[in-house]
């Protein structure tokens, strides 16, 4: 089901998977996000830790045994800086160098700091390296700088978020396809209900919403469809068959009334009763049509009849419903044409298809006034065959298309014609018999019915 972008913004389905997608963006995004200023932190902490650890040796080592004391552990340390590099500067108070790896005393060091991050060079050694430094000014006026090379880990630190980083991608990318995964299944869900009751409104009523017995919402939902949609069953049956028994059970005592008439009528002599029973005989005439056009719509939408279907030549139907109805469309000032592509072949009730579009031509012949022309139509259309009969009369308003095709529904200007008003329901009911749908459409001028399939 393809869905244009207005339709997109509106679908239900859509917005949950935006919002799951958010939802899990915001977790995988949050917990990566807590990771990486953790790790950082905890680096920091443990960098700052061994800086202000050497600086207090160093400080304590000058407290035991002064200046001599603190010359042997900073030449102590600096022996082992190749497995641990440090940076360590003994100066006076006026920053001249005493003992240490650092040529000058850094301007921008104060005598006093914590902690703080700079790039230094080391004596012997041609390149900035990046340092964490801590400085203090000893009793005697003498300052110290003490600290260590934190290139590596600042390097580390850049790989754990390039790691981080790749990890929120990756997480993003499961998280839209995790969602659109949940969007899928809901709308296979939620599909499967729309298919059945589109599958019952076409008249295929004993579709019904599949359960897996797994007790969930979804489950709940297709026991309480399929609960209605087996009521509904059962009262449309009873209702066909009251229809089709009543329409049944009435002909008979209708046929015997219009025998009766007939034979009184050929024994009547009197011209005033003559003309009447002749009036009565013509209402029972189009009674006895009506019951049967009631009987051929409900065994219609009852699906009977498909068992009935055979490959239609298209163009040659419509050619035989020309051919039959020409020369009435001729006496009501019309001319059919047929405009059908040729090598339409489908599998059809021929007799009920055949009947739906002679209705539509009697009909046209009856309410195009004004109009001349008469097509009978075949052709592809969205995957399909559509059958048409179009006319270049006065048309149907839009608004009353509706109330046209409702049964014994009738327009005014159809009034004063002689009609049942089942009709287009007939053709309705065909059209459905074949899975198909029928509308009633502009000519531009006129109106065109068409049957699809």
């Amino acid at each position: 089901m393809t869905l244009r972008w207005g339709q997109l913004a509106r679908s239900v389905i859509a917005r949950f998977v935006i919002v799951a997608f958010l939802v899990q963006l915001t977790v995988t995004g949050g917990i990566l996000l807590f990771v990486q200023q953790s790790s950082e932190s905890a680096l920091a902490a443990e960098q700052k830790a061994l800086v202000t650890d050497l600086r207090d040796d160093l400080v304590s080592a000058w407290h035991a045994g002064g200046d001599a004391a603190l010359i042997r552990i900073i030449d102590a340390r600096l022996a082992q800086a190749h497995a641990s590099p440090l940076v360590i500067l003994l100066a006076t108070a006026k920053e001249d160098p005493i003992r240490g790896n650092l040529g000058d005393w850094p301007t921008v060091i104060p005598a006093e700091t914590d902690w703080r991050a700079i790039e230094l060079y080391r004596t012997g050694s041609d390149r900035a390296e990046l340092m964490g430094v801590s400085s203090t000014t000893l009793p005697n006026g003498e300052r110290l700088l003490a600290g260590h090379v934190i290139t590596s880990s600042v390097r580390l630190a850049r790989v754990n978020e390039e790691a981080i980083t790749a990890a929120l991608v990756i997480g993003v990318i499961f998280a839209l396809l995790s969602a659109l995964l949940i969007g899928r299944v809901l709308s296979n869900q939620i599909q499967a209900v729309v298919t059945t009751a589109s599958d019952v409104g076409e008249g295929r009523l004993g579709r019904r919403v599949p359960i897996d017995g797994s007790g969930d919402a979804f489950d709940a939902l297709g026991e309480a469809v399929n609960a209605m949609l087996d009521r509904i069953e059962a009262l449309v049956s009873q209702l066909r068959m009251m229809t089709d028994g009543l329409a049944h059970d009435l002909r008979s005592p209708v046929t015997r009334i219009k025998v009766t008439l007939e034979r009184a009528i050929l024994e009547t002599e009197d011209e005033t009763a003559l003309a009447a029973l002749e009036r009565v005989s013509g209402e029972a005439e189009t009674l006895l049509g009506m019951l049967s056009t009631a009987l051929l719509i409900s065994r219609a939408e009852a699906g009977i009849g498909r068992d009935r279907f055979v490959d239609t030549d298209i163009a040659a139907l419509l050619e035989d419903l020309a051919e039959v109805y020409g020369p009435l469309a001729e006496d009501r000032g019309f001319e059919i044409a047929v405009e059908a592509e040729p090598g339409l072949h489908a599998p059809l009730h021929r007799e009920l298809m055949g009947q739906a579009l002679g209705n539509l031509i009697e009909n046209a012949t009856k309410y195009a006034e004004g109009g001349h022309r008469i097509v009978i139509g075949a052709a592809h259309e969205a995957g399909g065959i559509t059958l048409s009969v179009a006319d270049d009369g006065p048309g149907i308003p839009a608004e009353r298309r509706t109330e046209a095709l409702s049964r014994f529904g009738r327009l005014d200007p159809a009034r004063h014609v002689t009609g049942s008003g089942l009709g287009l329901s007939l053709v309705e009911a065909v059209a459905r018999l074949h899975q198909g749908s029928f509308t009633l459409e502009d000519n531009a001028p006129g109106l065109r019915a068409a049957i699809r399939f």
